[in-house]
């Protein structure tokens, strides 16, 4: 069937869009002599689409209720048993809500995707079942993963497993729950602005951040593609660089990756951490909203850190303070202008394009009051600064970026690591359903002055672990080299074996 041609009216109001004025006679001379080019629509309509081919059985599963999902984690449970052997046979899998798995429903914590069924795989979740892993069914994530609180998305709240009723961490809020909960070994989280680390640092778990275009991000909903990271959650490190083993790597189709290196991340555990040198950021502490006994449970885990034998020392980058002021116009002018309004995908890029999931979310425009608050208020500042400045705040913070990463580089060429909480806070009570906005809006976005500074710049970080402030965990951050997963990979072993982290 042919595609749809555009009336007068339409072709008129297209006009009047671009501050252009027709006749009547131009809309008819204009529309005479586009038909040429839109006969070209209708050969490619006629086409089948080039999407990657999917094996192994799988059905979509269920929505599972009560008992069976006791802390709102699950958005579906499924199960697709990958290949016979491989170094993830044995292991269960949660994988975030923001990633195709085909044949299974998504909706990347949002009420106008709900129904969307992708018919691919993302190159992530085809590897992890041709390494022979059973993924167990999608986990909840906040709404379009706009938050670091556990409170937005649509099915419900995700509650932290180590203290109902308080955040699990957002945005991959779920991928966080059902690995501290023990209901699966491992899972896939996604951070833009830290929603790898920030659930990993409430509820207990490790979670890295790999260096930006290291794990192909083909197959998953985007915000930003300049910041959008996907990477593992596990509670333990052989755990975590076992899956970044699997995952890591150039896929062909993914723009985020320029000739990513990657590395046996398993051969780093259980070596011997003599002489490696750590550099405690001084402006990672001491943030306004910094709980003191957070920043105290970090420092003792440095210190566990020199009883190893590294040469832990505290070092200045005075530009951290303002990481993530420079992170905020590519994240709200960037999703605004990609994840919504290009309906996740845009142009201007190589690779693998979804029309199908960007036909279903399309659909949030007929929708719009439905959005989270925090994605509204991201979106009414991106869109207000796109309009009134036409894009150059979102230009001068990439110009920015490339500062802010020479700065942590240039501490980098003296030490092998950096190291800094990886939140200022432990996990926040859960607001209420009618919580006033002010209260909604804070626990979104109260936690990511550490975090989103390195999703700006594409660093490795890891959260580990480091102590408990009345029941909950804080969490310890590690930031690598750029491509240096296995320093990272080091030290936090090290860290690991080296301590009962709930007794610091």
């Amino acid at each position: 069937m042919p595609v749809s041609r555009p009336t007068a009216a339409q072709l008129a109001d297209i006009a009047d869009r671009f501050g252009m004025t027709l006749s009547d006679q131009d809309v008819a001379d204009y529309l005479a002599l586009m038909q040429p080019t839109i006969d070209a629509y209708d050969v490619v309509d006629a086409m089948p689409d080039h999407l990657p081919e999917v094996a192994y059985p799988r059905r979509p599963g269920y929505r599972p209720e009560g008992e069976e999902n006791l802390y709102n984690a699950w958005y579906y449970k499924t199960e697709i048993v990958g290949a016979p052997a491989g170094p993830l046979a044995g292991k269960t899998i949660a994988i975030k809500d923001n990633i195709c798995v085909a044949g299974v429903p998504m909706m990347n914590g949002a009420s106008t995707l709900e129904g969307y069924t992708p018919e691919v795989n993302a190159t992530v979740v085809t590897r992890i079942l041709d390494a022979g892993g059973t993924i167990k069914g999608k986990s909840v994530c906040e709404y379009f993963c706009l938050s670091g609180g556990s409170h937005t998305s649509a099915p419900a709240a995700v509650h932290n497993p180590l203290k109902p009723g308080y955040s699990a961490g957002g945005s991959s809020s779920g991928s966080g729950a059902l690995v501290a909960a023990g209901e699966v070994d491992m899972a896939l989280g996604g951070d833009q602005g830290g929603s790898i680390r920030m659930p990993a640092a409430f509820c207990g778990i490790v979670g890295l951040k790999p260096t930006h275009g290291l794990v192909p991000y083909t197959g998953i909903m985007p915000i930003e593609v300049t910041i959008d990271h996907t990477g593992p959650m596990t509670r333990s490190v052989a755990d975590n660089a076992l899956l970044l083993e699997v995952i890591a790597g150039a896929d062909g189709l993914d723009p985020r990756q320029y000739e990513p290196a990657t590395a046996p991340y398993t051969k780093a555990l259980g070596q011997d951490v003599s002489g490696l040198k750590i550099g405690i950021l001084r402006e990672g502490f001491g943030h306004a909203n910094s709980m003191a006994g957070v920043d105290d449970k970090i420092r003792a885990g440095a210190e566990v850190l020199r009883g190893l034998g590294c040469v832990v020392e505290e070092v200045s980058i005075p530009m951290h303070a303002v990481g993530t002021a420079i992170w905020t116009p590519i994240a709200l002018e960037g999703l605004t202008a990609l994840m919504m309004e290009g309906d996740g995908f845009g142009t201007a890029w190589k690779g693998l394009y979804l029309p199908s999931l960007m036909k279903a979310h399309s659909g949030w425009r007929l929708r719009a009051d439905e959005l989270s608050a925090s994605l509204k208020i991201s979106m009414f500042v991106g869109k207000y600064f796109l309009e009134q400045y036409g894009g150059r705040f979102y230009a001068k913070s990439q110009n920015l970026s490339r500062k802010l990463k020479a700065a942590y580089d240039a501490e980098l060429a003296n030490y092998d690591l950096l190291l800094m909480p990886t939140l200022p806070i432990t996990a926040s009570r859960l607001p209420e359903p009618e919580a006033p906005l002010d209260e909604i809006i804070a626990r979104a976005f109260e936690m990511i002055a550490n975090t989103a500074p390195f999703d700006a710049t594409g660093h490795p970080a890891i959260s580990l672990p480091c102590g408990m402030i009345d029941g909950l965990p804080a969490g310890l951050m590690l930031i690598g080299k750029s491509y240096d997963e296995m320093t990272v990979y080091k030290a936090a072993s090290a860290f690991e074996e080296g301590c009962d982290w709930r007794a610091i």
